[in-house]
């Protein structure tokens, strides 16, 4: 088995596609090295294993709306596409969305994956309950009452495979797509929270060269006006993809034509495959006051960056407190970088531009590229040694890790043995 980037070929030794919790139960309790897979939209080894590998698509797909809670129940396999689906057909919404509808719900939450905005926090904040199952095999469920819930909910994979999830839900509403082209650098980096708070969901497009950012996308509300200075920028008069050399047919409507959430907050439709993958990608996750002086050190490097870049996107996310989310207590700026399938060549920028981040407070996305050895984990998640310990408690033997995670949380892989 491959990810869906390609550039990963899995090491398990076998496959199940348990078609009950029960039956998952009785493969994690017995197993020696087990990991769960959804979308495979990880482009790093998070999700390995040499051991077992669980596929979820077989359990059974719920959607269990509860409009006196405010709340859905979803099957952790269940992509966003299918649940906005479902949701909108009811009335229902959730609060953000990720760029592609094509990823799993379990797997995105998990890593820490987001939408856009400067109030709208990841994805993994709608999360009121989470079940999982233990190394022991034991099917837990989590809420925010449970000492373990902030740990558990953005877990890396490394504290249970998780099997459902209820997630907070909001009325339906509209969102307004439209973009901007050829905004200033100038303009951008001294203006850049008021541009980035002026819409629900804002991105930028770049490859950081030259003197203006090729494309901004705004998402808004219908309750939220246009900007009333657009610092230059020149509004797109035909939609647009965030590549200039690509068609637009498989992006969502844009040209500030009102849409439902789900066919405006992803930046592709889902019943289009947005591409087919080959592609590699990074993540980077720094305060946001520190945005403008973090970009032109980025800028600083784009010589060698450009030649090896598809695009660039640069979001915003509000703070949560899950104990290993990336924006864990501080409002964030996403550096976002496509790469070209070259990763050998991305491999040996990645430290140079990891350094240039350092001194900002970067964290990586933790399914994506980057290198584990640039960051002092335990200085920049303040629960780090928390997560740390509740790991090893709750499974000693590491059934649940491999070399990514045992690197990243400084457990030696004799620990485990």
């Amino acid at each position: 088995m491959k990810n869906w980037a390609g550039n990963l070929e899995y090491s398990s030794a076998e496959v199940h596609r348990p078609a009950s919790v029960a039956e998952l139960q009785e493969l994690v309790a017995n197993a020696t090295k087990i990991k769960a897979l959804g979308s495979r939209h990880s482009f790093n080894t998070v999700a390995d294993t040499d051991g077992t590998h669980i596929l979820l698509d077989a359990l059974p797909q719920e959607v269990l709306l509860d409009t006196a809670k405010g709340t859905v129940k979803v099957s952790g396999g269940i992509s966003y596409g299918a649940l906005g689906r479902a949701l909108e057909d009811q009335g229902y919404a959730v609060h953000n969305l990720a760029s592609l509808p094509h990823i799993s719900v379990a797997g995105a939450i998990q890593t820490g994956t987001h939408g856009s905005g400067v109030n709208n926090p990841s994805l993994a904040a709608a999360v009121v309950g989470v079940d999982l199952v233990r190394a022991s095999g034991e099917l837990v469920t989590l809420t925010a009452d449970d000492d373990e819930f902030l740990a558990s909910v953005v877990g890396v994979g490394a504290l249970g495979i998780v099997t459902g999830l209820e997630l907070a839900v909001r009325p339906s509403y509209e969102v307004r797509q439209r973009v901007l082209t050829g905004l200033s650098w100038e303009g951008a980096l001294a203006n850049f929270h008021s541009i980035a708070s002026s819409a629900y969901s804002v991105s930028f497009f770049t490859n950081y060269t030259g003197d203006t950012i090729p494309q901004v996308w705004f998402k808004a509300l219908d309750s939220e006006a246009p900007l009333p200075d657009l610092f230059g920028a020149t509004a797109a008069t035909t939609a647009m993809h965030p590549l200039p050399d690509m068609s637009a047919e498989n992006c969502t409507e844009q040209l500030d034509v009102a849409g439902k959430w789900l066919d405006r907050l992803p930046h592709f439709r889902h019943e289009f495959t947005p591409s087919n993958g080959e592609e590699l990608q990074s993540e980077f996750l720094l305060p946001l006051d520190q945005a403008p002086a973090a970009l032109q050190a980025v800028r600083a490097l784009a010589g060698k960056l450009a030649p090896l870049l598809f695009i660039s996107e640069i979001r915003t996310i509000a703070a949560d407190e899950f104990w290993l989310s990336p924006f864990h207590q501080r409002q964030s700026v996403a550096l976002h970088f496509t790469w070209k399938p070259l990763q050998s060549d991305v491999e040996a920028v990645l430290p140079e531009l990891e350094e240039a981040l350092r001194p900002f407070g970067a964290r990586p996305h933790w399914g994506k590229l980057f290198t584990p050895g640039q960051y002092d984990f335990a200085a920049l998640y303040p629960r780090f040694e928390d997560f740390r310990a509740l790991v090893q408690a709750n499974d000693p033997t590491g059934k649940f890790r491999n070399s990514l995670l045992d690197s990243v949380l400084g457990i030696s892989a004799a620990a485990h043995a």
